[in-house]
């Protein structure tokens, strides 16, 4: 019970990592609140976890959306020790060269209004309350905030731009708040493509997306959801408390891979 009493928020929490993150967080015995776009898929996680799980229908990329989240989080469950910001799109590896302007431009709003605006406008909506409890907050990276080719031009630049994100609030908001990211490397998950993308894109189906993904990682791991919760747990434990502007890389040893 690494996280009793802990009172967390979670964007994109009712899927892919975010998911496992919420139910492992709840068996570390923390209140959780999750934003996600789909009532659907929200309803089924309130239906397994009950009073333990807060749900809210929002979108990341309005700031006002955030805001609510978590004033509904603190009314809730009193209080807020640490926000996630893992709420995330794609770009299916789509080449820089084969994509007309028009879809470029309508690429970079779509996924960096989430990927990037959405850490912003969630850290910004979370600091009031965070600042009461000396709270953390953690961003989900990637293996594409540091290589090339863990997605297209727009993926990997939303990803780079977290980690400077991350790194100048852990500077800022010191002592009362730590800041800290999770890179998470090639995952099984239903991430889908970005509309103005999907065009310019090939579907993969997923025992070839594990098989890419066992190529890329010296562990030759095809990852799941479930193989990166516990660096969130701690991360949002008290167990990290001297652990701040810093990446636990999940990604099976990424950054060993060599030449080959």
């Amino acid at each position: 019970m690494l996280l009793k009493d802990k009172v967390v928020l979670i964007t994109g929490g009712a899927s892919g990592i975010g998911a496992a993150v919420t139910r492992r967080f709840i068996q570390e015995g923390a209140k959780v609140s999750i934003i996600g776009r789909s009532l659907e898929t929200l309803e089924q996680m309130k239906e397994e976890f009950n009073d333990n799980l807060l749900i809210i229908q929002g979108d990341v990329s309005k700031y006002e959306d955030n805001e609510r989240a978590v004033k509904a989080t603190v009314e809730q469950f009193g209080k807020l020790d640490v926000f996630i910001a893992n709420a995330g799109v794609f770009d299916g590896f789509a080449k820089f060269a084969d994509v007309t302007p028009d879809a470029l431009s309508d690429a970079y709003d779509y996924l960096l209004n989430i990927n990037v605006k959405g850490s912003f406008f969630g850290a910004k909506a979370a600091l009031e309350e965070l600042q009461k409890t000396n709270g953390n907050i953690i961003f989900t990276v990637s293996g594409a905030s540091f290589y090339p080719d863990g997605g297209g031009v727009w993926y990997t630049a939303s990803k780079h731009a977290q980690i400077g994100l991350m790194r100048q609030l852990a500077f800022e908001l010191a002592p009362t708040i730590r800041v800290n990211a999770v890179a998470p490397g090639g995952t099984l998950t239903a991430l889908t493509v970005i509309p103005p993308l999907r065009t310019f894109t090939k579907s993969v189906d997923n025992d070839t997306k594990a098989s890419n993904i066992k190529r890329r990682n010296p562990l030759q791991l095809a990852q799941m959801p479930e193989d990166h919760v516990a660096a969130y747990v701690l991360l949002a434990s008290d167990q990290s408390r001297a652990i701040t502007g810093e990446v636990i890389s999940s990604d099976g040893g990424l950054s060993v891979r060599g030449l080959g």
